[in-house]
């Protein structure tokens, strides 16, 4: 294992400049120890908190924080999305089943660490999400957000609940094991932080039955997408506005669908 994150992390003598920070918070070892090293090798400083985390969420600058995902949790994340400086900072959850991680949507995680750690697997979930939190998002402007999402099939009248795993202006990428067809119309329902609840109609535009994912491609003539390009769009505004910078698959994000009545 550690033979394979060697290959796969930048070598040892490369130091990067930190540019953004992620908060841990009442992280145990050894899971601190290789959070705190992924974050490391893409240039972004770890800072260790405790007991003082939620109010260091309200007074001090992060672009991003690691919690395990448990009660406690929610009183930090609380502390973070009402912050004027950290309510668009990216959330990573520690471990916790898909029910518990979809009980935190409303704080929008972005994504989560599975348990037991590996040390790839969270390699590349930094990796994969480090744009990010270094502010890039000019570049990449697909966030990875994780909530529970209400899927109508008009022509069969049957719903279920899937999970995002990416949120663009144009489209979803979600987690379920439901059987879709590429090009099958559905609308969608969900809330995002500051977005309150919104409709929108689209398309199936591809499925990973391997990965019991797919996509849905917005429809261009709904006026209600709108409101969703301007949360992206000022999800991205934020994140330079508020850090000054020139301005994210992430790990396993959730799913379960199931048929609803």
């Amino acid at each position: 294992m550690d033979n394979h994150f060697a290959s796969a992390s930048v070598p040892s003598p490369v130091i990067r400049k930190s540019s953004a920070r992620a908060a841990l918070i009442d992280l145990k070892e050894p899971a601190m120890a290789m959070i705190s090293e992924c974050f490391r090798h893409f240039g972004i400083e770890p800072v260790i908190l405790g007991s003082e985390s939620a109010d260091r969420l309200r007074r001090d600058k992060f672009e991003a924080c690691v919690l395990k995902l448990a009660p406690p949790a929610q009183a930090v994340m609380e502390s973070a999305r009402t912050s004027p400086s950290n309510s668009r900072m990216i959330i990573y959850g520690v471990g916790g089943s898909a029910r518990e991680a979809l009980s935190f949507s409303q704080y929008g995680v972005n994504a989560i660490f599975r348990e037991p750690l590996e040390r790839s697997a969270a390699l590349k979930l930094v990796r994969a999400t480090q744009t990010l939190v270094l502010h890039e998002l000019r570049r990449y402007v697909r966030i990875p957000v994780i909530a529970e999402i209400s899927v109508n099939i008009p022509q069969g009248n049957e719903r279920f609940t899937a999970s995002s795993i990416e949120l663009s202006s144009g489209g979803m990428s979600m987690r379920s094991t439901a059987d879709l067809s590429v090009g099958e119309p559905v609308e969608i329902s969900f809330s995002l932080l500051t977005l309150p609840r919104v409709r929108v109609r689209g398309r199936v535009s591809w499925r990973n039955q391997a990965g019991k994912s797919f996509g849905v491609r917005f429809e261009s003539q709904d006026e209600r997408r709108r409101r969703i390009k301007e949360w992206v769009d000022a999800f991205a505004q934020a994140g330079d506005s508020a850090s000054g910078y020139s301005t994210p698959s992430s790990g396993e994000l959730l799913g379960d669908g199931r048929r609803q009545t």
